[in-house]
């Protein structure tokens, strides 16, 4: 048997500082460990034993460890998980698969027939964003892998009817809008997680597959899994959102990425790719 793992990584398997969620009394609070550093700074941490949980589970033949996010290929290979590095990824929401490292071309092609034929232009979408948008909130546009388009914003500035009224012009043309953070998306509907994750089990020959997140963009990931996890923060969380085979945790903060891993190991041991691990 093989077990397919799918982790959505920013505040569901590694977190800044800002998102810690370090609500206990100093003594007690978790060690961390810094799995991301950028210009010379740390920027993303995973508790200990998470980390020490998930070099193990790296390390079983029978689980294939699959980081899934919609960070770009050069933001993702930032990350330093502790354990054995993993064979496939998945980037760009979907739109990139890597093999080693190394974006897969016959992947991306697939990609660019589907978003071709199913949704508006990136051009379209891109200069709504920046044509509507306000200098007074707006920090950054950027166009991800030449796939998605997303800004960096002051969020208590942006005003919710923008954001809605946003939401509702990109639906009309095949695009989904996402609030994470500091960060506002749009994406491609057929630029998905789940897709790109059924086809790394097509080639592994997984027999089930396990994953988690905590956005709107991990909805699908979670949904095509046969079971999830998400955090008790993010979109989901503050939508209420899950389904019969998602675990929606209590837990909020690098905690929760604790208690996924966690998950994740015990679930592999109960279906008898993991041996005698303490988990």
């Amino acid at each position: 048997m093989t077990v397919l793992v799918a982790s959505d990584l920013d505040r569901t398997l590694i977190y800044s500082t800002a998102a810690l969620a370090l609500t206990m009394p100093d003594p007690v609070a978790p060690r961390l460990l810094c799995v991301e550093v950028h210009e010379s700074k740390p920027l993303s941490f995973m508790t200990e034993t998470a980390a020490g949980l998930l070099a193990e589970l790296s390390k079983d033949p029978g689980v294939v460890f699959v980081p899934t996010t919609t960070r770009t290929r050069k933001q993702y290979q930032r990350i330093r998980f502790p354990g054995r590095p993993a064979k496939y990824a998945i980037c760009a929401n979907g739109g990139q698969l890597l093999v080693d490292g190394v974006p897969d071309r016959d992947w991306r092609r697939q990609v660019a027939a589907r978003l071709e034929r199913e949704c508006a232009p990136l051009e379209e979408v891109h200069g709504h964003l920046l044509a509507t948008s306000d200098p007074r909130w707006l920090r950054k546009a950027r166009v991800a892998e030449d796939l998605f388009a997303y800004l960096v914003v002051e969020r208590a500035l942006v005003p919710e009817e923008w954001v809605k009224a946003l939401t509702e012009w990109a639906e009309a043309r095949g695009w989904t809008v996402s609030l994470q953070g500091r960060k506002i998306y749009a994406v491609p509907r057929p630029l998905t997680k789940s897709a790109a994750m059924g086809e790394v089990a097509r080639r592994t020959g997984a027999t089930t597959t396990l994953a988690a997140g905590d956005s709107l963009l991990d909805a699908d990931l979670l949904l095509a899994a046969d079971a999830g996890w998400r955090p008790g923060h993010g979109e989901l969380a503050d939508a209420g959102w899950t389904a019969p085979h998602v675990t929606a945790l209590a837990r909020a903060g690098v905690l929760a990425g604790e208690e996924i891993v966690r998950a994740f190991v015990h679930e592999a041991a109960r279906l008898g790719t993991l041996g005698t691990m303490d988990a």
